[in-house]
């Protein structure tokens, strides 16, 4: 880091080779705010370039700013286990994050060939592509093109963010991070050239700086179901209930993305603290403009409402994708968010009674009559939902009733009839479909945290979720820094000699999750893109009759 007083503006002429633009702003004093509130990776200046919306998980990259490097000013700080974390740690006062044991985890266990071998998107032993040159081209430019971002701290309390890094390949960007020793590292698009020669490319009359592909990502955060989790967390904290609803918004966006558009290499990563990211890599996902991918995280929105005004907005006939997540989510709106040892909404009188009150107008009656039902019996929150879709049923002429119900069935206009209809399918979207901060996926030039990374919050590694053990996953397992330099030093104690792992990060309880990347994402991947270059390889040879 240079120490260069922080209102200057250095010239460009006296900057180190690796650096083209830096322009250092001094920020005012953070307010004070309740610790699972602090983000250290956010200023609230204007001046700041992370914006005061967008959440720690990521940074809009605006590449026609110039600059490279803004510093900021925040209070040091110790990480230690979140109060929400039911650790397993005897000792609640150790810390979880320092820049000691990130370096640490760099030098000895970040998967930087896993990094290289996915962002290069080139197969090893190639072959099948030996006489596609243009794209044994492209595919080379894919990651020397490629737009890193460091955050890092030269001195307590003092975070530089660096723009527009790029490597030649993998031994540069290891020896870039083991100098720098990033608290966190950013992944944006690949550019037209590469992103370290920006500044000379954009003040050329002949050459265009812009973003030429970028995976398909979406973000999912915890925070934006604060207004439905009745669980008791909120903002940053969370807990294995309100966790739940990550799992149901992972199994709704993998089956769509998979069926609805066709993809097939998507990997999905717990982004180490409250949320989840997805990157969908299919080569048509990457060639995606901004439209294209606005128009795929549109398809997946539901209007969910706002914490003052919970109405959802769904409309008949219902859309097959909508259709095909109610069926996903409904059982687990059952079993995970009506019971009492879950969200409780149809667990005691208070909860059921808000809930009814939901009910549209015209199922007043059937408001009137389940509260004194359940006030009486003792059914259990399953029995309730199915009293209360039996009901409304009944209510609009779907099912067998009486005389008088029929009657007042036909009475009512279709309109009614349908908001009766579609108000169990809203109630469960309300509290499972998924929430997606959708600014992540319109845009190529955002930026998204890299897997693998260590979150500083909570000083845990952003790991690989096997969508098919989605049920399985807890974030609370995730392994913190201390805990992997505990099992790394208890393997070498109990390894016998002879006893060789290639990687350092099989000695530890990473290697399930970094193995089920490598085995179920890469390697499938991998044999698509063959695939691809070899019908690439047969169209040229019969377009130029070269077989």
């Amino acid at each position: 880091a240079l120490n260069i007083p922080y209102s200057c503006n250095i010239p460009i002429h006296n900057l180190p080779n690796h650096y083209t633009t830096i322009t250092f702003i001094r920020m005012p004093e953070k307010r004070e705010r309740p610790e699972e509130d602090v983000d250290e990776n956010v200023d609230e200046s204007e001046s700041a370039i992370v914006d005061k919306n967008d959440s720690d998980e990521e940074m809009e990259a605006e590449f026609d700013d110039g600059n490279e490097m803004t510093t900021t000013t925040t209070k040091p700080t110790t990480i230690t286990a979140e109060k929400e974390s039911p650790s397993k740690s005897s000792n609640s006062n150790k810390s979880y994050f320092s820049n000691e044991l990130l370096a640490q985890y760099y030098s000895r266990l970040f998967p930087f060939h896993l990094l290289h071998e996915w962002l290069s998107y080139n197969p090893p032993n190639n072959t099948a592509c030996a006489n596609t040159t243009t794209a044994t081209n492209a595919n080379s430019k894919t990651f020397t093109h490629r737009e890193f971002s460091f955050t890092i701290e030269p001195t307590p309390g003092e975070e530089i963010y660096i723009r527009y890094q790029s490597f030649k390949d993998q031994a540069d960007l290891t020896s870039a991070v083991l100098k720098r020793n990033p608290r966190k590292i950013d992944i944006g698009a690949v550019f037209s050239h590469p992103p370290k020669d920006h500044h000379a490319i954009q003040g050329s009359t002949q050459r265009k700086f812009a973003p030429a592909q970028r995976e398909l990502v979406f973000d999912v955060d915890l925070t934006d179901y604060d207004c439905v989790r009745k669980c008791g967390c909120s903002a940053a904290k969370i807990c294995l209930k309100c966790w739940k609803m990550m799992g149901m918004a992972m199994k709704v966006m993998d089956q769509g993305l998979r069926e609805d558009f066709g993809f097939r290499n998507i990997a999905w990563f717990y982004s180490g603290r409250r949320g989840i990211h997805a990157w969908v890599c299919d080569e048509s996902a990457r060639g995606l403009s901004d439209a294209g991918r606005s128009a795929v995280a549109s398809y997946f929105e539901v209007n969910l409402g706002t914490e003052k005004n919970q109405t959802v907005e769904l409309h008949t006939p219902l859309h097959p994708t909508l259709s095909r997540a109610y069926t996903i989510l409904e059982p687990m709106f059952i079993s995970d968010i009506i019971p009492d040892d879950a969200h409780g909404i149809l667990a005691s009188p208070e909860h059921w009674n808000e809930l009814l009150q939901t009910l549209p107008s015209t199922a007043n009656a059937v408001q009137d009559t389940l509260s004194k039902k359940w006030s009486k019996d003792m059914s259990t929150p399953e029995e309730k939902w199915d009293d209360l879709k039996r009901y409304l049923d009944i209510l609009i002429g779907k099912s067998k009733s009486t005389e008088k119900k029929a009657k007042q069935a036909k009475g009512m206009t279709a309109g009614e009839k349908s908001k009766i209809e579609l108000w169990p399918i809203q109630t469960v979207f309300q509290y499972t479909y998924p929430r997606l901060d959708i600014n992540v996926s319109k845009m190529q030039n955002h930026l998204l945290k890299s897997p693998f990374c260590v979150h500083p919050k909570t000083g845990r590694v952003c790991i690989p979720i096997d969508t098919k053990k989605v049920d399985e996953f807890n974030p609370f397992d995730v392994p913190t820094l201390p805990q992997l330099m505990e099992e790394l030093e208890a393997y070498e104690q109990e390894t016998k000699e002879g006893e060789n792992v290639e990687f350092e990060w099989q000695k530890t309880s990473l290697k399930e999750s970094f193995e089920h990347f490598q085995k179920d994402f890469l390697v499938p991947m991998w044999k698509d893109l063959k695939r691809a270059e070899k019908e690439k390889a047969e169209q040229q040879a019969a377009a130029t009759g070269d077989f």
